[in-house]
């Protein structure tokens, strides 16, 4: 049971997107189409699991001092193998993700699951919560790019559905719409969770990785 709860930790409960509101602008970037953001979530998901094991597997030889330059080659590396391959095998994705595929490696997404999850946990647990995170990432992604495609562009992963096709809400399209859909999407899941979907203190600084390097947390609470 504590395995199958990490990993459905991150499509529900600890939503990167939706209840974390992490990774918000490539969710915003690349939702106006389905397919995009299935792929957007798909080679997220696989830098995650990647740099997840690779980051379990060797916590206990890097160094603390050096952990977080350490895990920026490792996510670096993994992102430049997705980018490579999505070139040579989905070209036409590679071109609609653009710039938000290599900057992948600065996901936060990422990064926070490795500083938060993979560096203390072993490497079972680290892969099933980069699972269960990359489908909670993917799944935000895919009903955000689902709702905007269908009412902007009148399609569904590029196929034309009756009347909406000739009725569409080109707002949906651009920027604001893709925020009004972030924030319905919000409320949903917290009205599902009755606003218990994540605990108030992991919402505090204590719960960031970065807390220490800006300056929030003193050097002492830092994670070993």
């Amino acid at each position: 049971m504590k395995k199958l709860s990490i990993l459905l930790n991150g499509i529900i409960k600890e939503n990167p997107v939706l209840v974390l509101i992490l990774g918000i602008c490539p969710a915003l970037a690349v939702s106006t189409q389905a397919e995009n953001a299935v792929g957007m979530g798909l080679a997220t998901t696989f830098v995650l699991l990647g740099s997840n094991i690779a980051i379990s597997l060797m916590r206990k030889i890097i160094p603390n001092k050096v952990r977080i330059p350490c895990y920026i080659v490792l996510i670096a590396g993994f992102t430049t193998l997705v980018q490579m391959v999505v070139q040579a095998y989905a070209y036409s994705l590679y071109q609609a993700l653009g710039i938000f595929l290599p900057l992948i490696a600065v996901n936060c997404i990422v990064f926070a699951r490795a500083e938060m999850f993979a560096n203390k946990n072993g490497l079972t647990d680290s892969a099933l919560d980069a699972i269960g995170m990359g489908t909670g990432f993917t799944l935000a992604l895919f009903l955000l790019a689902s709702i905007r495609e269908v009412f902007g562009a009148g399609t569904w992963f590029g196929i034309e559905l009756p009347v909406l096709f000739n009725n569409k809400i080109e707002a949906f399209s651009i920027a604001p719409g893709g925020f009004v859909v972030f924030g319905l999407l919000i409320a949903i899941v917290n009205k599902i969770s009755k606003g218990k979907a994540v605990k108030r203190q992991e919402l505090n600084c204590k719960g960031c990785p970065s807390a220490v390097a800006c300056g929030k947390l003193p050097v002492k609470e830092e994670s070993v």
